[in-house]
């Protein structure tokens, strides 16, 4: 018979259970231990040992565990590799326990929080430049709601899209964890990650979600944070719901929704943030984006705006306006930049700090950086109103950073100069705050030096030098001495009382250092009481104010993000876009960001380009070699629009943008095996979805359509995708193709001109100029391409003669494979050319070349050209 389940097991198991799918860390003492399949998965993800403790139905339980003291980094470890956790604590103390069930009782505890990867608050656990955003997602008669929220800063947003506009808008906030109500599947739903949380249904409804959001902020109606859709109400109230249960009933900072409107900002897709390379590089990290080449911020939360601004680039031109006057009053302004830079990078992250205190894991050191963050954000404020024609945009942020005397000051008295992470140990609240904490400290301070007088006065009445006073943990204050005096005290009339005896020496306790040890527990346990009922005092403060300081953390963070547009700008010789509401592109010596910063750590110089797009000439055809440039310059123009019409400078001479409402970038592929589409699947999928969206003030670049299929078959795509660009969407285009035959368009295509990236061929070799110029390409140069990349000169040979036969068959037939029936394979091709090779070799070694006369000489040239074959 196996053994019956212990207390302890049957503890456990209970609170497993209403962990689900989450690892359980249950707090055993200075430990949390994991048992079962979650102490395998964790062992093996944290690198720890396994072991095991007791047994369940007749086997070894596996178990591990990792020290409380240490566990953010563990936490952090197993969130990162997709790990969901469920914390466990004693919720009661042992004496506690033993008052409600004796002495055998066993400790209760409860999960007191959920660790997930969209819930994180803690500094140690959160990237600081990345916003940590967690989102949820319903669908209402036929339309999806989307709310997302950064609890860590408590920004939330709410939009409603077309289901098949979910996977843009999931990938522009790009979420770290999305809860979905049960049932709605990635399958049905493209945009919807395959590793979706699914909640209960019923927390989405959207009457329930209008009463949860109503109860959050304290008002009897949403109408004054905007005008919400059902399919909007019911994804936020799935997503409060979810935090309220990972919370345990403890909600976050959660500031009043913002509607968040697809016209307002420029709109691209999934494949499109992915080709430009925005926040990620293909690589998957931030090495390489877009936003590691400019991001010049200070600040993690003006790393998180920029990083915002990149992924939802505005469309109101007013605003985009505004943005960029405020860049350029501090690019023209080096010394304030210089100033308000060094004083930006001092300042604590006042969001994130007030993020925790809300949320109910703040520590007297995130008190100490909301004073430090807002006293600095009011000198900020005081010195630039001291200056005169400020831009608009920097007037109204100025207000947000004042206001908060009454906090500061308050922060200013109470707290020490440098709080502590910890609490438990008090020293966090400030001499002369309070009067009564002061006289606890001072009682408790008198007893640790009448302690010390104690120890002198055993001394000299023992006689034992060596006798110390010490305290840990179990037994508080002793008294100890070496174990050859310990007879000594163990005297009846000795006025000591024996407590333990180790190896090396004897503790013992005395009626005089008991009364002072008492007093020193009673004043520091009411000292540490005391500082607590303040410590909740100035947390009621702050999450009163907790509105005003949200603000003040988003206006550093925009000033922030314009002195760091401006010092980028400064740096790279980059120009203030000029925003037109007119079809437009014109750059003049237009660059790619990346490429640019790449070449220039080797050393190398970039070779800028010209771009001019108009109604009558909105769609060009770019040819020439592979490595030329093409993709390059398609993408360097497509950031360019991003980069203006989110509100920054460019790197460019001149730039004209007229507003574009959707980008889109076909240029590269890949397969998605996880969804059963192969490269040209994939291509294909793209493709249509650029026909099917594109307007009239879009902006699209499309690199190589067709080249995953036979070349008829492609060709024959490129040429209709090509029309429909051109005649039905009408937008601006940047079209790259291999395929010569498309330049016979620019006879019917009125506003399609030709251009190519120019190459030469010099002394065998191929020289890549990275220069555009008009006119279409003389040829693709694919064989010299072949040759710089390594392919050996046989197949070189080749395929240059196969080429020839195909460009004959082309001239003679119009058909591109014809003749192509009696070339021989390539062994046989091979074989033939090393006989005529040795034959040629034979001839030339019986020349005597002094004997032959210019005239013999020439002829026999001739002779040995139709030999080898290349007479043609």
């Amino acid at each position: 018979m196996s053994a019956p389940v212990t207390p302890m097991m049957a503890q456990y198991l209970a609170l497993k259970a209403q962990a689900e799918d989450c690892l359980l860390f249950y707090r055993m003492g200075d430990f949390f231990e994991l048992f079962f399949d979650d102490a395998r998965t964790a062992a093996q993800v944290l690198d720890i040992a396994l072991t095991s403790r007791g047994e369940h139905g007749g086997a070894p339980i596996p178990m591990c565990g990792v020290p409380v003291h240490s566990a953010e980094g563990y936490l952090a470890r197993l969130i990162k590799a997709g790990c969901r956790v469920a914390i466990a604590e004693q919720v009661e103390t042992p004496e506690e326990a033993k008052k409600r069930g004796g002495s055998k009782a066993l400790v209760a505890r409860d999960i007191v929080r959920f660790v997930t990867a969209g819930t994180l608050t803690e500094e140690a656990l959160l990237e600081p430049r990345r916003a940590n955003v967690l989102a949820a997602v319903c669908e209402v008669r036929g339309l999806v709601g989307v709310a997302t929220c950064d609890i860590s800063t408590g920004r939330m947003e709410l939009e409603e899209c077309a289901p098949d506009r979910l996977g843009a808008a999931l990938a522009r906030v790009g979420a770290s964890e999305v809860v979905v109500p049960e049932g709605f599947t990635a399958n049905e739903n493209g945009g919807v990650p395959i590793d979706a949380i699914p909640r209960p249904s019923r927390d989405f409804g959207s009457d329930q979600g209008e009463v949860r959001l109503k109860d959050v902020h304290g008002v009897a109606t949403l109408d004054g944070f905007g005008s919400f859709t059902r399919a909007m109400l019911g994804a936020a109230g799935g997503l409060v719901a979810y935090l309220d249960h990972v919370g345990r009933g403890t909600l976050p900072l959660l500031l009043p929704p913002a509607v968040r409107s697809g016209e307002a900002h420029l709109a691209m897709d999934e494949a499109t943030r992915a080709s430009l390379e925005i926040l990620q590089s293909s690589q998957g990290g931030r090495r390489g984006s877009l936003i590691d080449a400019i991001d010049r911020c200070v600040t993690g939360a003006g790393a998180r705006q920029l990083s915002e601004d990149l992924s939802a680039p505005l469309t109101d031109l007013a605003v985009i306006s505004e943005r960029l006057e405020l860049v350029q009053w501090l690019h023209g302004n080096a010394l304030l930049r210089g100033d308000l830079r060094s004083v930006l990078r001092a300042l604590p992250d006042v969001g994130r700090a007030l993020g925790r205190v809300v949320a109910g894991r703040g520590s007297p050191r995130d008190l100490g950086q909301l004073r430090d963050g807002l006293t600095e954000a009011r000198r900020v404020r005081d010195h630039l109103l001291k200056l005169g024609d400020r831009p608009a945009l920097l007037d109204r942020l100025l207000p947000s950073l004042g206001g908060h005397g009454a906090l500061t000051d308050l922060y200013a008295r109470a707290l020490v100069p440098s709080p502590p992470t910890e609490r438990g140990q008090g020293g966090y609240i400030a001499e002369g705050y309070d009067a009564a904490l002061d006289a606890l400290r001072d009682t408790s301070g008198h007893a640790r030096r009448a302690i010390a007088a104690l120890e002198a006065k055993y001394r000299d009445q023992t006689g034992v030098a060596a006798l110390k006073i010490k305290h840990n943990g179990v037994l508080g204050y002793f008294i100890e001495v070496p174990a050859k005096h310990g007879d000594a005290l163990m005297k009846p009339d000795s006025g000591f009382t024996h407590r333990q005896t180790m190896a090396g020496a004897v503790r013992f306790n005395a009626l005089a250092l008991h009364e002072e040890a008492s007093r020193i527990a009673e004043a520091g346990g009411h000292s540490l009481a005391a500082e607590e009922a303040h410590f909740e005092e100035l947390v009621a403060a702050a999450i009163q104010a907790r509105h005003a300081i949200a603000a003040t953390a988003e206006a550093l963070a925009r000033i922030d993000v314009s002195t760091g547009q401006a010092e980028r700008a400064a740096e790279g010789g980059w120009t203030r876009p000029e925003i037109v509401d007119h079809p437009c592109i014109e750059i003049a010596g237009g660059r790619h960001p990346v490429v640019e910063t790449a070449l220039a750590l080797k050393g190398e110089r970039f070779v800028a380009n010209d771009c001019r797009l108009a109604p009558d000439d909105r769609l060009w055809l770019i040819g020439g070699p592979n490595m030329g440039g093409k993709s390059t310059f398609l993408r360097q123009n497509a950031l360019i629009v991003l980069l203006a019409q989110a509100g920054g400078f460019v790197p460019a001479a001149t730039a004209k943008i007229g507003l574009v409402d959707r980008l889109f970038s076909r240029v590269g592929a890949s397969d998605n095996l996880a969804r059963g589409r192969s490269t040209f699947m994939v291509e294909m999928v793209e493709t249509a979805a650029i026909l099917a969206q594109a307007t009239e003030r879009s902006f699209v670049i499309l690199d190589e359509v067709g080249r995953g299929t036979s070349t008829y078959d492609g060709l024959a795509l490129a040429w209709a995708v090509v029309e429909a660009v051109h005649e039905t969407n009408r937008c601006r285009c940047l079209f790259a193709t291999h395929y010569h035959e498309l330049s016979r368009l620019a006879e019917s295509c009125d506003a399609l001109s030709l251009h190519h990236v120019r190459a030469r061929e010099w002394k065998g070799d191929l020289v890549l100029l990275h220069e555009l110029a008009e006119g279409p390409a003389d040829r693709s140069y694919g064989l010299a391409v072949a040759r710089l990349a390594g392919v050996s000169p046989a197949v070189l040979s080749r395929a240059k003669t196969v080429l020839d036969r195909l460009e004959k068959g082309r001239a003679e037939t119009g058909g591109l494979a014809a003749g192509l029936g009696d070339l021989p394979l390539f062994a046989a091709a091979f074989e033939a050319d090393s006989e005529k090779l040795d034959t040629i070799r034979e001839r030339l070694n019986g020349l005597d070349v002094d004997a032959l006369s210019p005239r013999e000489a020439l002829d026999l040239l001739y002779d040995l050209k139709r030999e080898a074959g290349t007479d043609h």
